[in-house]
């Protein structure tokens, strides 16, 4: 089922929300084993869908004996296909893959589309993705996604059966597509008002619904939604949540997301660290029981790699 069939559904029954997770491939070298767990907890809570993050190439510069530089490139986080493919087949849960525009040519992003088809998967959320700490070589036969957008459009040409070269009797590839919002804004954007418009942009190339960046702060979400709306954005909007587990989350979670964390959240978890889970909890508690009382149906859960503490929460909303 696509995604914005689960949000319709959800939108149309006055049973509780429906909870959304994403999850990360575990590092390189390691066993898949602990996103078979993960799925197996996240199982019993039936959630409409589970997203499964993509990572780019990174770069390493290794010095050999004789002084020069060798640059090696590889993924720290591979399988991303391979688990989307393990959590649908197996579980029965529909996976939504990232699909990233940095760090991969335009015929690497339909092959990709074309192997998730062969599993059954046909749920991708679009993104431009970070940037590459390294020029990636692009060979003059090969294309780019420049931004996120052009991605959507890429995706959506497939359901009309428009490959990069022509294909005899292909069939199209009809895929849900999902984009990100951020209610703080991009950090590369100029202002609030232009991210809205590379917002749209990326809406009126295809895409089906927007899931939001993490906040902590629910009336951000509520201004960045009536924006949209006021902008012409007609598509659902899915808020994202993520429950601070570490005090060390005070530092990173800011920094590798751009995001900002209300200083009431900040100050407790300062005064009582050794009671942050409990702490983080009720908090994301608070900010679901006022999305719901708010009218929100549908919650993404940032859950990383640990889903203990968000199992426990979702529990109390079923």
């Amino acid at each position: 089922m696509k995604v914005i069939e689960h949000i319709h559904r959800a939108l149309e029954k006055s049973n509780p929300p429906e909870f959304s997770y994403e999850i990360v491939p575990p590092p390189r070298g390691r066993s898949v084993k602990e996103i078979i767990d993960i799925a197996e907890g996240l199982s019993p809570l039936n959630p409409p869908w589970i997203d499964v993050t993509s990572h780019a190439s990174s770069a390493y510069y290794q010095e050999n004996g004789d002084g020069s530089i060798v640059k090696r490139t590889f993924k720290k986080r591979p399988g991303t296909l391979g688990i989307c493919g393990i959590i649908q087949n197996r579980f029965r849960i529909d996976t939504v893959a990232h699909i990233l525009c940095q760090g991969f040519t335009k015929e690497e992003t339909e092959d990709a589309l074309i192997e998730l088809n062969y599993l059954g998967i046909h749920n991708v959320l679009a993104l431009r993705g970070d940037t590459l700490n390294y020029s990636k070589e692009i060979s003059k036969n090969r294309t780019v996604n420049q931004y996120a957008s052009d991605l959507v459009e890429q995706i959506k040409s497939l359901k009309k059966g428009q490959f990069i070269e022509e294909i005899s009797k292909c069939e199209p590839l009809d895929y849900g597509v999902g984009v990100a919002g951020y209610p703080e804004k991009h950090f590369e954007a100029a202002n609030f008002k232009t991210d809205i418009q590379f917002l749209k942009k990326k809406v009126e190339a295809g895409a089906d619904y927007i899931v939001t960046q993490m906040f902590f702060d629910n009336s951000k979400f509520y201004t960045f939604k009536r924006a949209c709306i006021e902008a012409g954005i007609q598509v659902p909007i899915v808020p994202g949540l993520k429950i601070i587990k570490q005090v060390s989350q005070l530092k990173t979670v800011p920094k590798t997301f751009s995001v900002d964390l209300p200083e009431p959240l900040v100050d407790e978890i300062s005064a009582s660290p050794n009671h942050v889970e409990e702490i983080g909890r009720r908090w994301a508690h608070q900010q679901v029981q006022d999305l719901i009382k708010n009218g929100e149906k549908n919650i993404h859960f940032y859950i990383m790699n640990d889903a203990s503490l968000v199992i426990d929460l979702v529990k109390k909303f079923k």
